[in-house]
């Protein structure tokens, strides 16, 4: 039997040089995608796998490790910022070449998006200055605008306050998240109550009424404060040192001090004094108790609220310039008919 010459035929690649070839082959046919291009996506997709396996690890073995809640907070939050980073860093390294190829049809691109988007990059360029200025960061209080709050959480778009006042009195929680624009912080005034002083001057206004003994109150209401305000008053002094290091603030007296002034229903006296920011309702509870408390113990001293009264000069005025009472009865007027 002759047996024909024999055709040599190619040798398809074998292990997984031959899955990657046949892999490459169906996804060429199926997605039109050339080989360099599946790629470079299937790089891109173990970087990215890779860096978030790092982060998660890194984040177990420090909540293994740490309890304070701020600590781990801000662990959650530096990791997540430089895993971004790293993996943009390894992108760019496995598609430069492809982006330098593409270069002008991505700088029209980039142009147009930064129109369509310009509130998503004024976001993202709000979020850079809150990184570099440090004007808050998370657990300061501040106001932004008409919003006020504890500040919770910080991204990359937006920022999120716990909010306080609003309908609930003395600057406590109503339980409402809010959630600002990082480009607020370049449009709206901002108010930040702890970072550099955490204590506000705060007033308080008594008014007694005009019989009392105003001068008695006077001096009860300064003791009150200077009992309350005694526990701060030497943080706050070195604290208000370390400020004028950074700022122009000239340090005056922190002491309380208690003002006279005079109102349509009694004298009204004003408590100014200096408190923490977080317990300004429970030392000003705490101070008007005691000034009830000693109110009552004089009988010289009443409250004043809004009240009518009658004012007979003739019978209240001063002395000298009392008019006789009753009045004289003028001759021929007596009164009696003719």
């Amino acid at each position: 039997m002759t047996s024909g010459p024999i055709q040599e035929g190619t040798q398809e690649p074998s292990g997984p040089e031959g899955l990657w070839a046949t892999l490459t082959e169906h996804g060429e046919t199926l997605l039109g995608l050339e080989p360099d291009v599946q790629g470079k996506l299937l790089l891109s997709a173990v970087a990215m796998l890779a860096v978030w396996l790092i982060r998660r690890l890194i984040l177990r073995v420090a909540e293994s490790r740490v309890q304070d809640p701020r600590v781990r907070y801000q662990w959650a939050k530096s990791s997540g910022y430089v895993a971004v980073f790293v993996a943009l860093l390894l992108l760019a390294q496995i598609w430069l070449e492809a982006i330098r190829n593409m270069g002008t049809f991505l700088g029209l691109l980039s142009a147009g998006l930064a129109i369509a988007l310009r509130d998503l990059v004024t976001n993202m360029a709000g979020w850079g200055f809150i990184l570099l200025r440090h004007p808050f960061e998370v657990g300061d209080r501040i106001q932004v605008g008409e919003n006020r709050g504890d500040v919770v959480d910080i991204r990359l778009f937006q920022f999120t306050l716990l909010e306080i006042g609003n309908w609930v009195d003395a600057d406590q929680s109503t339980g409402r998240v809010i959630h600002i624009p990082n480009s607020r912080v370049f449009s709206d005034p901002l108010a930040n109550y702890t970072a550099e002083f955490p204590y506000v001057w705060h007033e308080i206004p008594v008014l007694v009424t005009f019989e009392s003994d105003w001068r008695e109150a006077k001096e009860i209401l300064q003791s009150a404060a200077d009992r309350h305000a005694e526990p701060v008053l030497q943080d706050a002094e070195e604290t208000i040192r370390r400020t004028s290091r950074k700022f122009l603030i000239y340090r005056g007296k922190l002491t309380p001090k208690v003002y006279t002034s005079v109102r349509d229903s009694g004298v009204l006296l004003t408590i100014r004094i200096l408190i923490p920011v977080r317990q300004r309702r429970g030392l000003t509870e705490s101070l008007w108790e005691s000034i009830l408390e000693a109110f009552a113990r004089s009988p010289r001293i009443d409250l004043a609220y809004p009240t009518r009264r009658i004012y007979a000069n003739p019978l209240e005025g001063k002395p000298q310039i009392r008019a006789p009472w009753p009045p004289p009865v003028e001759p021929g007027n007596s009164g009696q008919g003719s």
